[in-house]
């Protein structure tokens, strides 16, 4: 059970540091946004390269946020019966998701998004625009990250349920990840 704390912290570590480091994208995009519009409207200079890694950036961000997101408990959820209930059942709920729903529809996602990206690899896949970035195939290979980070974060989160149900483990509160 030890070595299935180690492992769960370890995720978390690692969604933490993906969904901070990817958290600065945010800022980037509203940087260059302005410049994209400045030097269209002030200096009538469009550029293709920059208004799509604006979108490369947008997905990266969310795409690899969503662990860092699933970590703070941050995703949408029904908890009309959930914010009520004892850490127990909280505890049980978490598990049944995780096995039953978040982890079949991730590998689901996964086996049909494979050969998706891997067709991208093949031929790296290039912008359709003449000036635009030439790496369409590093931007799919987000969706496979998104799956695994999700998939992991999932795991992590089915360990410290178990840990709870068993007694090894106090439920977080309601900041539970502060400070990892």
């Amino acid at each position: 059970m030890k070595a299935l704390a180690c492992l769960a912290r370890a995720i978390d570590r690692l969604n933490q540091t993906i969904g901070m480091s990817v958290a600065w994208l945010a800022l980037f995009m509203v940087i260059v946004q302005f410049l994209v519009v400045v030097l269209r409207y002030v200096f009538g200079y469009g550029s293709i390269f920059m208004q799509e890694s604006i979108i490369y950036m947008h997905g990266f961000l969310f795409l690899l946020g969503a662990g860092y997101t699933l970590l703070h408990g941050g995703h949408v959820r029904v908890d009309i019966f959930y914010r009520e209930a004892s850490p127990r059942k909280k505890a049980m709920v978490d598990i049944f998701g995780v096995f039953a729903l978040l982890g079949p529809v991730c590998i689901g996602m996964m086996v049909y998004t494979w050969s998706y990206v891997a067709n991208s690899w093949e031929i790296l896949e290039t912008s359709k625009e003449t000036s635009g970035i030439p790496a369409i195939f590093v931007l799919k290979s987000a969706m496979i990250a998104f799956l695994v980070l999700i998939l992991l974060q999932g795991l992590s989160m089915a360990i410290h349920s178990l840990r709870v149900l068993t007694g090894q483990e106090q439920p977080p509160a309601d900041e539970e990840h502060e400070g990892l």
